[in-house]
C-alpha cells in the first residue's frame, strides 16, 4: 500500500505542467492526474452492491472511509486481467469524493506539459465524447488519458452537475455581462453554460482550453476598447489541453490590463491544497464541481450583478 504524497508531487503553481500516474489495462498504457491520487493499493476483495451498475464491482472500507470500487477494464470494453492477484486499486479523490478504481498495473509518473497533450478523437472509447480527455505523448509512448469524471457521472449521474439547483436560487433576472468560460469537456461545458442561461447570464463565450481563452483575451486587450466590453468574468477548469486553469489564471493576473478581471476556478480538483495554489495564483474564488448554484452565486458576486426579489419580464 502506497500514499501518494501531494507536498512532494503537486508542481510549482502556474508552469502549465502535470504529472500523470501511468497505468496499465489488458497491456494497454492509460493516465491519472497524479493530483487527483490519494493512494496505490493491491486490489483486494470487495463486497459486492446488489442493483448496481454492472461496471461497479461492489465497496470495500481500506480504513474509515467505505469505497466504490469501479472496473476500468469493463467500462473500457477490454478483457479482464490475465492474472487478477497483481491488479491494482487506484484510490482517487475528485469532487470531494473518493472512488477506487481497478486498472492491471502501475507504471510510473511523468511529468509532462499540458502543451505536450492534445485533445483525442471522440469516437475513442466511446460515449458522447469519448472518455479520453487528451492524449500525450511521452518518450515515444501514447498515453490516454481518461476523463474520470465523465466516467463517474455516467454510472452516477447524481455526482454530476444538476441544472435543477439553479432553481433553488430563487427569481433570476437577466444580466448581458459577458462570461468566458474554458472547458474542454464537451459535456460539461454544455451544461454549465444551460444552467448559466438558465441562472440568466445570456452571454457566455465558450472555448475548449486555458490556450483558446488566452488568445480571446490578448485580441480583446489589442482591440483597443475596454476590456468589459469583450468579457466580464473568466469561468475555468483548471485540468485542460494546450493550457491548464492555473496558467491562464496567472497570465491574467500578471497583466497590467487584465488583472482586474475576475476569475473562478471551477474543477473537481479543488481540495486543501489546490485551494493553497489557486490563492496563490490570484484566482478571486473557487468552486468545486458539481456546485453550480454556488458558482452562480459567485459570478453574482464578483460581477455585482444584483438579482431582485422578482425577475424582469
Amino acid at each position: 500500500m502506497s500514499n501518494v504524497s501531494q507536498t512532494e508531487i503537486l508542481l510549482e503553481s502556474g508552469t502549465n505542467e502535470l504529472e500523470i500516474m501511468e497505468f496499465t489495462i489488458n497491456g494497454e498504457i492509460f493516465g491519472i492526474n497524479v493530483a487527483k491520487v490519494r493512494e496505490i493499493m493491491m486490489a483486494c476483495e470487495v463486497k459486492p452492491m446488489q442493483n448496481s451498475h454492472p461496471v461497479i464491482e461492489g465497496i470495500f472500507k481500506p480504513r474509515e472511509d467505505v469505497i466504490t470500487v469501479i472496473n476500468l477494464a469493463q467500462y473500457l470494453d477490454l478483457p479482464p486481467s490475465e492474472d487478477p492477484k497483481r491488479d491494482i486499486f487506484i484510490i482517487a479523490n475528485f469532487n470531494e469524493l473518493n472512488f477506487a478504481f481497478h486498472v492491471h498495473s502501475v507504471v510510473g509518473i511523468d511529468r509532462i506539459s499540458w502543451r505536450k497533450i492534445q485533445k483525442p478523437d471522440q469516437i475513442i472509447y466511446g460515449g458522447d465524447e469519448g472518455v479520453a480527455t487528451g492524449i500525450a505523448e511521452f518518450e515515444g509512448r501514447l498515453i490516454t488519458i481518461l476523463d474520470f469524471e465523465k466516467i463517474v457521472s455516467e454510472i452516477s449521474p447524481q455526482t454530476g452537475i444538476q441544472v435543477e439547483d439553479i432553481d433553488q436560487l430563487g427569481p433570476r433576472s437577466r444580466s448581458y455581462k459577458k462570461i468566458l468560460i474554458a472547458e474542454d469537456s464537451m459535456l460539461l461545458s454544455k451544461m454549465i453554460v444551460e444552467c448559466l442561461h438558465r441562472a440568466g447570464y445570456v452571454n457566455t463565450i465558450k472555448v475548449d482550453n486555458g490556450q483558446e481563452a488566452w488568445n480571446y483575451l490578448c485580441e480583446a486587450k489589442e482591440s483597443g476598447d475596454s476590456i468589459s466590453h469583450h468579457v466580464s468574468l473568466v469561468v475555468t477548469d483548471i485540468e485542460m489541453p494546450q493550457m491548464d486553469g492555473h496558467r491562464l489564471t496567472k497570465l491574467i493576473k500578471e497583466d497590467a490590463i487584465l488583472r482586474e478581471l475576475p476569475v473562478i476556478l471551477f474543477s473537481s480538483l479543488i481540495n486543501d491544497e489546490m485551494r493553497i495554489k489557486g490563492e496563490q495564483l490570484g484566482a478571486n474564488a473557487q468552486v468545486t464541481k458539481p456546485e453550480i448554484a454556488s458558482l452562480v452565486s459567485l459570478i453574482d458576486r464578483l460581477t455585482h450583478t444584483d438579482q431582485p426579489e422578482h425577475p424582469q419580464e
